[in-house]
């Protein structure tokens, strides 16, 4: 019988401590941080991908070649932009880690946990920076945003011509990849409806794939704009928080500053009452 009810006691205290456990989770920061990750992931991965695409497609169809020399060319800028997606994904990857620990520490469910603490200048510091930090994170997501759309639009005018190409016999549309600043204007690229390369463009998985994946790319950057808004919210809540723990911590030392006066002014007069009837 008392096997049984020891039993029962562990079993009890594993459940209450479980629950405290998932009570101390900071669920809004980590739904941001999920939304972040996955956001940033569908980002760099569909980008790089429809860069390779891109690539592929200037070289087979519209005969693009690379620059022998060190120039600037359309080439030369893909490149750069896949060097910056690769910083893109470790340093987003690295803040999420901090905006959860940021989170952790700053969650009241921790107080409940480990008890009282101290809410310090550094502290608070820390998380206006992490406000501050977020905000410019978010306004550059949106930069980020805007620069992806450009891709899904020339593409999008692509994939319409070529549609309109096979439903309107007759029909003379071309395709200039001058228009988009793509090569120089000296460089004529141009591909008309009714050519084999354009109908080997228009039927190809290279065109559709890269076409999707930069439509994939441009919701995970909106993803990761929702992430940084769900960040700002949640920041602000916990510096909301912060602020008014500070505020608490001083009322609490100033009323057992006070209590330790009235204590003192108490045993003082005992003492002179004792003294004075002794």
């Amino acid at each position: 019988m008392e096997e049984d009810m020891d039993e029962g006691q562990t079993q009890k205290g594993c459940l209450e401590c479980c629950i405290k456990c998932l009570g101390g989770i900071p669920y809004p920061s980590l739904i941001a941080t999920i939304l972040l990750y996955a956001g940033v992931a569908l980002f760099c991965g569909c980008g790089h991908e429809a860069l390779s695409g891109t690539v592929t497609i200037l070289q087979n169809y519209f005969e693009v070649v690379r620059s022998p020399v060190d120039a600037l060319d359309v080439f030369t800028m893909i490149d750069i932009i896949k060097y910056v997606i690769y910083g893109i994904a470790s340093a987003f990857f690295v803040y999420g880690i901090l905006l959860m620990v940021e989170g952790f520490f700053t969650s009241g469910a921790i107080k409940d946990l480990y008890g009282d603490f101290k809410i310090t200048t550094c502290g608070r510091c820390v998380s206006a920076w992490f406000i501050m930090l977020t905000y410019i994170f978010m306004l550059a997501w949106l930069g980020v945003t805007a620069f992806t759309s450009i891709p899904v639009f020339i593409y999008f005018n692509i994939w319409n011509i070529c549609q309109n190409a096979t439903v309107l016999e007759g029909a003379t549309l071309c395709l200039d990849p001058r228009q988009y600043g793509i090569v120089p204007i000296a460089d004529a690229k141009t591909v008309c409806a009714g050519s084999e390369k354009f109908y080997k463009m228009c039927e190809s998985n290279e065109l559709d794939m890269t076409f999707h994946l930069f439509i994939c790319a441009l919701a995970g950057a909106g993803a990761a704009v929702i992430a940084m808004i769900h960040y700002l919210m949640v920041l602000s809540a916990n510096w909301a928080y912060v602020k008014d723990a500070c505020r608490m911590q001083k009322y609490e030392d100033i009323k057992s500053k006070e209590e330790q006066e009235l204590h003192d002014i108490h045993s003082t007069r005992s003492k002179e009452r004792l003294n004075a009837y002794t």
